[in-house]
């Protein structure tokens, strides 16, 4: 801390910007260990710019908040997962149940718009000052070090600032902080939510109780552009959209809307959906590089976390964020609040957030999976696997009263009809090894 930076009057010990879970859990964890902090949200309530929700694979917030399951607005608890290759007129889905996910409970379903404000009301019992509808213009800059914020024509000052304000960091990218991800590491989600009731989501994904299910579509849902579908069950309602990444997007001429409403029509999807009533529809940017989002997280003054740092995993199993930002948010308070007893919040004050990341799930799963996005880019997987599947399989069990061939056979002659050829399909079945 330089001699000129003592003489700042700050009004906080620490800024975090976005009231999603990142920004909830780190202005919580520090307000806990006793620091004076500040969470601005953009929005009129936090939740309120969060589409939707997803799949929040819970463990961290179980040991965050060990009432979290029995106190926050969570949807269901997911026990089914499903893996689909959807094809134009076929489906081929490895529906795997385990009790084993319902207790002690792995995953669960939330909806932002209630999840998010629970967690800001979580942080306010903590001590967390929270102010919502500010929008947040600028960084306050001293010596080159980052010391408050500027909304509008008021500053506020704090000896950290903590950028959780989503995919792209805005802010850490208008100060210069960030440079701007290639398209490529980035995707567009598109998603409905769409009550039908809950007995009637019972019945149509054979769960019982609160428990529910998610899919992990790949194929047709995205007409060839590089992504996946996704549908998981709320208590009475579906959420169902697509994730596209934006180059591809691009390059295939597609709109995200189409390729969102081509999904619906599906007759493999569209009867879950039947006599439903939307309830949302919005689309939203989603981190798809993994790992090599992981750059220029901390500054003088500033660190960045959640999605805001890239805390993003595709493996084309699941998709994970929430459970990231929350463990990156752990690791980001904790450093910050021994910088600050340290009184030395400069870049190498806080380069405690990078170890503790590193030596956390968050880092150690970002770098279990590096290679997924380069995977998910096999253009194979959207349509040519899927349809070998399925090939495979209509000649198992399309009984046509002509003899009956072994398996091996039968995969044989589905695979002389595709355009696969054994030598590329041992290429995809290496790198998947390697990736996932």
């Amino acid at each position: 801390m330089t001699a000129a930076m003592t003489d700042i009057e700050y009004d906080f010990d620490v800024i975090v910007i976005g009231g999603g879970v990142a920004g909830a859990v780190c202005a919580h964890q520090l307000a806990t260990a006793g620091r004076d902090v500040l969470l601005v949200e953009r929005g009129a309530e936090p939740g309120g710019k969060n589409l939707s929700g997803g799949v929040f694979y819970c463990r961290i917030m179980q040991e965050l908040f060990p009432t979290f399951l029995q106190d926050a607005p969570v949807e269901r608890r997911i026990t089914r997962n499903c893996l689909s290759f959807l094809n134009a007129a076929s489906l081929v889905n490895i529906d795997y149940w385990d009790a084993r996910l319902a207790e002690p409970v792995n995953a669960v379903s939330v909806l932002r718009a209630r999840l998010d404000p629970w967690l800001a009301a979580r942080a306010e019992d903590a001590g967390v000052t929270v102010m919502s509808g500010v929008k947040v213009d600028a960084l306050l800059r001293e010596g080159g070090a980052i010391t408050g914020i500027r909304a509008g024509d008021d500053e506020l000052r704090a000896r950290v600032v903590v950028a959780a304000d989503g995919v792209n960091s805005f802010i850490a990218r208008d100060a210069g902080l960030r440079a701007q991800e290639p398209t490529k590491h980035l995707a567009v989600g598109v998603k409905s939510v769409i009550r039908i009731g809950e007995d009637e989501v019972r019945r149509r994904f054979n769960v019982e109780g609160d428990q529910g299910v998610a899919y992990a579509v790949v194929g047709d849902c995205t007409q060839g552009v590089a992504g996946g579908g996704f549908l998981y069950t709320n208590t009475d309602s579906i959420s169902i959209g697509v994730v596209l990444r934006l180059d591809d997007l691009v390059a295939k001429k597609r709109t995200s809307s189409e390729v969102h409403d081509h999904f619906l029509a599906h007759p493999a999807v569209r009867g879950f959906l039947t006599g439903g009533e939307l309830l949302e529809y919005g689309c939203h940017l989603v981190a798809e590089g993994g790992r090599a989002m992981q750059h220029d997280l901390v500054h003088d003054g500033l660190v960045l976390i959640g999605d805001a740092a890239g805390f993003t995993l595709n493996t084309g199993f699941t998709i994970r964020g929430m459970d990231l930002a929350a463990g990156s948010a752990k690791a980001a308070a904790e450093a910050i609040d021994e910088a600050l007893s340290r009184g030395d919040v400069s870049r190498e004050g806080l380069m405690g957030y990078l170890t503790r990341y590193k030596e956390s799930f968050v880092g150690k799963d970002m770098d279990t999976y590096a290679r997924a996005p380069e995977f998910l880019e096999t253009p194979e997987m959207y349509k040519e696997a899927g349809e070998l599947l399925a090939d495979v399989l209509y000649n198992v069990y399309n009984l046509d009263l002509s003899p009956r061939r072994r398996l091996t056979a039968t995969a044989g002659n589905a695979l002389k009809r595709s355009p696969l050829t054994i030598r590329r399909l041992a290429t995809i079945g290496y790198r998947a090894m390697r990736a996932l």
